[in-house]
Formats: C-alpha cells, sequence, structure tokens
C-alpha cells in the first residue's frame, strides 16, 4: 500500500482483505497522512468483516493534524511502524513514532534498525528510546542490512522503489518468514 501511495499514478487493489477493526489502523493512519484509500465491496466472510482495499498514488497533505503517532494506536501498528518510517521519507511534515519501545524486542531492534538504514539512504531522522523521527527526505540507493528481519528487509525493499540509485538488501530472503512471494509481487506492482 505504501509503494502505490508514493508512486504517482499507480492504483493498486487488493481483494478480500480482513477488516478486523484491530487491524486496519494502518488504512487510517494512510489516510490521515494524505494516501487515496478506499475499501470497497465491504462484507463478512467466516463471521469476520472483508472488503477489497483500493489505493490510488499520489500524496496530498495530511489532513490537519500532526503527524505523530503515540498512545493507544501503536499497539495496533506496531508490525507496520517500519514501513510508516519509509512513507514518512515520502511526506510533507515526515513522521514521529513515540510510545513503541516494544519495538526494540522484536526479531531485531527495529527502531535501531530502522533508523540506521534511513540514515544509510540519507532520510534525516532523529532516534528516542520509544520511537524515531524521520523528515521528508530525498532517498539515495544504500547498502541496507535487514538484521535478519522480515519486517525491516520488505520496509526497505519499498524504500529502494523512492531511491535515486540501486538499493541492496542484505539478508533480503528472511521476508520469506511472513510473506514468501514478496519480492514477486512487489515487482509485478511496479512493473
Amino acid at each position: 500500500m505504501v509503494a502505490a501511495a508514493c508512486l504517482e499514478g499507480s492504483e493498486l487493489v487488493l481483494k478480500n482483505v480482513g477488516l478486523n477493526p484491530s487491524r486496519t489502523a494502518v488504512i487510517e493512519v494512510l489516510r490521515d497522512l494524505g494516501a487515496d484509500v478506499r475499501i470497497s465491496n465491504e462484507r463478512e466472510s467466516g463471521n469476520e468483516p472483508v472488503g477489497d482495499i483500493v489505493l490510488r498514488g499520489g500524496i496530498s497533505s495530511a489532513q490537519g493534524w500532526p503527524n505523530v503517532l503515540s498512545g493507544t494506536i501503536i499497539a495496533n501498528l506496531i508490525d507496520e511502524i517500519p514501513i510508516l518510517a519509509v512513507f514518512g521519507t515520502q511526506i510533507e511534515g515526515g513522521l514521529e513514532v513515540r510510545d513503541a519501545a516494544e519495538l526494540r524486542v522484536k526479531e531485531s531492534d527495529r527502531i535501531a534498525a530502522v533508523v540506521e538504514n534511513l540514515r544509510r539512504m540519507g532520510a534525516e531522522v532523529e532516534e528516542f528510546p520509544d520511537g524515531f523521527k524521520v523528515e521528508k527526505s530525498v532517498l539515495s540507493g544504500a547498502e541496507i542490512d535487514s538484521h535478519g528481519d522480515h519486517r525491516i528487509a520488505m520496509a526497505f525493499a519499498v524504500a529502494g522503489l523512492f531511491a535515486e540509485g540501486e538499493t541492496e538488501i542484505e539478508g533480503a530472503e528472511c521476508a520469506a518468514v511472513s510473506f514468501p512471494a514478496f519480492f514477486d509481487v512487489l515487482q509485478s506492482v511496479t512493473i
């Protein structure tokens, strides 16, 4: 969704996506930060809400609130924070994440990994014990360390789409832990 949102003129339709309210915070955040995200064909399947997510590329201005994610929403975004950090490099005002210290004890220290890799790509980013702040930045291709963490590998593959020059991700194969076809799908979306 972040790749499509940031690629002007793109359109992405994700069919039959689970829309359980405990997992849709990322959709609301992307909308609030200026992405054109809509849900269509809402229905129930297996007693759970599902629908199709339609995302059109091109980011408008944020919807009148600071680009800060903190508090109770963090629990519903914890897995999406690395990719939202990448999104932050592409939006006016950047993005600040707080109350996310739990990221320090995931498959890697995701806060440190995000900050390190964004800096490698030339982003202006500040690290906090419980999060980070990234400014809108022009990214440059770089050698990225996935730290063996699937979410870091996938987030920085998307960052590579926006970077000037080639991005190489050490340990990129770890993406298969949660999304074995990730690189094939990403290539099909960006062609």
